[in-house]
């Protein structure tokens, strides 16, 4: 059971004696990990979320993020180190505070900040003099201090004054072997620097990378959309260069190993299916939203938003002519889909492109099976997609293999020597030597 206990000393320095009890809102691929590290490093840690299941998931110590070790959070759990709730009345007893909460858009592409919004408004009722408020959620510049901050000082508290406000981003690439929390270089920006000085602190004092301060929460808010427009727009540019180089009849993929060779001035992109996860596809959008506010029309971003958007049309459009090669219509085919998750060897279907390859084959009447070792179910629409296992078999009855997800799992051998054809999004087979099957890659 938390319990409530009434504290008084300076922040900065329950920080530096990791004395401070740290409250985390949002127990999810951010937030979970996050609040692991922290109690990893000496802290006590209080999780708060709406949903039931994962606070009683987290109070067990049973793990349901992929980039938290199960033994980490088992031991955390069990030392008392970690606890959850969805009583949002304990804020009153923690000394920071991370907001870590989704940040979806709504149906006409503009952010929705509700859930930062509801967040701020149970931190405000339990508000306290000398305690610090991060916002991690990805968001459009200005939203700490637009949103957060007059929601706070609403209780009659000053910012920089009787309590600290600070805007750190989260940076988060599930799957990813090198990176993680624990390393990854942080970003801090406060509203005064008072704020950025006692956010960075507690930072450094959970982390082995980098803190990084800046001038405001705006820039720290504006570099996290930058670095994901980064990687929006650049990957619109791969994928266009994967259609031009289709009709032209080169093979893209050998184009970007040849530019790979430059040792300056070139990064690789990747083109694929469309993009998925819960920031390439979205965060851009808020910039594009932001600016319509300064009158200005971000047309690069918009115009590589559209050319990712498009991919699965195209995906199915090939798929279409694949099947044509052996006289059939799409209606009636069977397709197996190899991968449900938006990127390798991670369970996350978060705005998979798969959902709406899936959608555009199921308008067609195609027969549709799924495969994805990662992947036991998933919700497309109303309904639940259940997953099933690959065999030679299931590669032999299906009319065509789509590999959208390139998943260390699969047996790609297996899959060259059992499918009739195979439609290749991410040139997964590569290495794969002797395919039998009708094959092309995007």
């Amino acid at each position: 059971m938390i319990t409530k206990s009434k504290v008084k000393s300076s922040l900065l320095d329950r920080i530096k004696q990791k004395n401070a009890v740290i409250g985390v809102i949002g127990l999810g691929y951010v937030g979970l990990p996050l609040a692991v590290e922290k109690a990893k490093s000496g802290y006590r840690v209080i999780g708060f979320d709406i949903q039931q299941k994962r606070v009683d998931w987290v109070n067990q110590g049973i793990n349901y993020i992929g980039d938290v070790v199960d033994s980490d959070l088992k031991e955390l759990t069990e030392k008392g180190s970690i606890q959850a709730t969805t009583d949002y009345s304990f804020i009153r007893d923690v000394d920071a505070v991370a907001i870590c909460v989704p940040t979806p858009l709504d149906k006409y592409q503009q952010p929705n900040t509700r859930y930062v919004e509801e967040s701020t408004r149970s931190i405000a009722r339990y508000l306290h003099p000398d305690m610090l408020v991060v916002l991690e959620s990805t968001t459009y510049p200005g939203t700490t201090e637009e949103i957060v901050k007059p929601i706070l000082e609403q209780t009659g508290l000053k910012v920089g004054k009787d309590f600290y406000l600070a805007y750190s981003p989260e940076r988060v690439d599930p799957g990813n072997k090198k990176y993680n929390t624990k390393n990854t270089p942080k970003v801090v920006g406060g509203v005064t620097p008072k704020c950025t000085e006692i956010a960075a602190a507690l930072y450094r004092s959970v982390l082995e990378g980098e803190v990084h301060e800046v001038s405001s929460p705006a820039v720290a808010e504006m570099e996290k959309i930058l670095e994901n427009t980064f990687r929006n727009i650049n990957i619109g540019l791969a994928n266009e260069m994967a259609i031009l180089c289709h009709k032209m009849g080169i093979d893209v993929w050998e184009v970007i190993e040849a530019a790979k060779t430059k040792p300056y001035g070139f990064m690789a992109f990747y083109p694929g299916p469309g993009l998925g996860g819960h920031c390439i596809p979205i965060d851009p959008f808020y910039l594009t939203w932001k600016a319509r506010e300064f009158n200005y029309h971000t047309r690069l971003i918009e115009i590589s938003g559209e050319i990712n958007h498009e991919m699965p049309n195209f995906v199915v459009d090939r798929t279409m002519k694949i099947l044509n090669h052996f006289g059939k219509a799409l209606n009636g085919s069977h397709v197996l889909i190899l991968g449900a998750a938006y990127k390798k060897d991670i369970d996350d279907v978060r705005e998979s492109p798969v959902l709406p390859i899936f959608k555009i084959l199921q308008q067609n009447r195609a027969k549709i099976s799924v495969v994805d070792p990662h992947v036991s179910s998933f919700r497309f629409e109303d309904q639940i997609i259940e997953t099933v296992e690959l065999t030679p078999e299931l590669l032999r009855e299906s009319d065509i293999a789509l590999i959208l997800t390139d998943h260390s799992a699969f047996d790609y051998q297996m899959i060259a020597d059992s499918a009739t054809a195979i439609f290749d999004t991410r040139n997964a087979m590569k290495d794969v030597t002797g395919i039998k099957a009708y094959y092309e890659k995007l």
